[in-house]
């Protein structure tokens, strides 16, 4: 049995990447976005993770999941690096990461509303007159499309 510095470090990156539920390939792309702290290596050069490892990959997929920019996940990790935080800190960078999400839903509903416009005008048969080309081609579509 590995005593319980062991279970700390020695963890190969892909054991990390699947204590972590990542691909390797995600774990060297957050360590080259500077997201993922340089792991200590062996005798042999290879790379040893451990928990504190597991715990930061863990934050920074889920601050991904959430939509938060690499830049955003480090602004996060910064708060929480330097301890220098209060709550009001961390709600005030959600608040305005959920704004953007808000804005980028006001955009996708005029886009869903313009590909309904396209379709709409469209017959749909088997001719070769197709409004919704029509519409991309033209440049004073932008009228109806709903831009």
């Amino acid at each position: 049995m590995k005593d319980d510095k062991s279970m700390r470090y020695g963890w190969t990156i892909g054991a990390l990447a699947e204590r972590a539920g990542c691909r390797v390939e995600t774990v060297r792309y957050y360590e080259r976005a500077g997201l993922m702290p340089v792991p200590p290596r062996t005798a042999g050069g290879h790379r040893s993770y451990g928990g504190d490892h597991v715990k930061r990959l863990t934050f920074v997929r889920r601050a991904r999941e959430l939509g938060f920019t690499i830049e955003e996940v480090r602004e996060l990790l910064v708060l929480a690096d330097n301890g220098d935080y209060t709550c009001a800190d961390v709600r005030a960078a959600t608040l305005r990461h959920r704004a953007g999400v808000k804005r980028k839903l006001a955009d996708l509903r005029r886009l869903d509303r313009a590909l309904g416009n396209l379709a709409d005008r469209c017959a749909g048969d088997n001719g070769r007159d197709c409004a919704i080309f029509d519409a991309l081609f033209d440049a004073g579509a932008r009228r109806w499309i709903g831009r």
